[in-house]
């Protein structure tokens, strides 16, 4: 069954905010094969002009998609989330992620269509500090396969 149009352009409220840390940032850097010093070492990222270390651009994704399951979860949407595939996923970032940043994520689904029976879901994802600055908007793209059969 298609998912309803009319939830195109819809938003979501806020999350509480995130406290991004040191040690997730580096278990992250870690996990995605990424050593660079900026990721771990304040002073490198201090002489790269930051004021503390910085996440790797898809660290943003952690924050955003569990903030998208505000809107996975909506039962009025209808995602079959069992279903589901992430499809694809890009950022705009106004600044690195840092560690001690609280951020929050404002959700908001940007395009629903319907692909030979599949179902697929665009999410942006706003994220800002705790002083409202913008830090990144992330575009997931969720793909909900089609029934067997149909």
């Amino acid at each position: 069954m298609a998912l309803d149009q009319s939830f195109v352009g819809r938003t979501y409220p806020p999350t509480e905010p995130y406290e991004v840390g040191r040690e997730k940032i580096r278990e992250f850097a870690e996990a995605v094969g990424d050593d660079n010093p900026a990721y771990t070492d304040p002073d490198a990222a201090k002489a790269l002009g930051h004021p503390e270390v910085i996440a790797p651009p898809t660290f943003a994704f952690a924050i955003t998609f569990r903030a998208a399951g505000i809107v996975i979860r909506d039962p009025r949407l209808g995602l079959d989330y069992d279903r589901v595939v992430h499809g694809d996923q890009r950022f705009a970032y106004t600044r690195p992620v840092r560690a001690g940043d609280r951020l929050s994520v404002v959700s908001t689904i940007e395009s629903i269509k319907s692909l030979a029976g599949n179902d697929v879901v665009t999410v942006r994802g706003e994220v800002h500090d705790e002083t409202g600055g913008h830090v990144v908007t992330a575009w997931t793209k969720l793909v909900a396969r089609a029934a067997e059969g149909a």
